[in-house]
């Protein structure tokens, strides 16, 4: 047994069941379904309904599949997918530091998925067991891949944001 596998499958296990508890607090908690689809709305997606339902059952299924290393580059693909968007939509205008609102967290959890990817599940996974582990440059590029256009095709499908309020021009004297 190789440290490397230990540490991998510590990885997995805490991002997975930080994704899977954010995605059952997206379903669960304060404000449940409603309550996230109006924070989605809010946000400028449209449809906040699917798209609370979309983030719960993303956050959870990518979650699982990374805690017991199935088809790790894609499960990795729907975290660091799900971090773009929360990262672009919902911290990126408060600055870098998390205690801001800002992107810090979101940028870890994609980053350390896409490190995940390279690297692969390691031997404690299924992908290991099956046969069927894609890692390096391969898993990498698979999950940044399909990372960047599923938040483009989300973004582009739903993402409408409200327009700038007008100025109102300045009374003269």
């Amino acid at each position: 047994m190789h440290a490397s596998d230990t540490a991998l499958f510590l990885v997995r296990l805490v991002i997975g069941a930080t994704m899977i508890a954010h995605g059952y607090n997206h379903w669960r908690g304060g404000g449940r379904i409603d309550g996230t689809a109006r924070w989605f709305a809010g946000l400028g997606l449209r449809n906040g309904i699917l798209q609370a339902w979309l983030s719960v059952v993303t956050e959870i299924g990518a979650g699982a599949l990374l805690i017991v290393g199935l088809f790790t580059p894609l499960a990795c693909a729907a975290i660091i997918s799900v971090m773009l968007v929360a990262g672009l939509l919902a911290h990126r205008p408060n600055g870098f530091f998390v205690f801001k609102e800002g992107y810090e967290y979101v940028l870890v959890l994609a980053v350390t998925a896409l490190a995940t990817a390279m690297l692969g599940p390691g031997r404690f996974s299924l992908d290991h067991a099956t046969d069927i582990e894609v890692v390096g440059w391969a898993g990498g590029a698979i999950a940044a891949g399909v990372a960047v256009i599923a938040t483009a095709g989300l973004l582009a499908t739903f993402w409408r944001p409200a327009p700038a309020p007008a100025q109102q021009p300045e009374p003269t004297a």
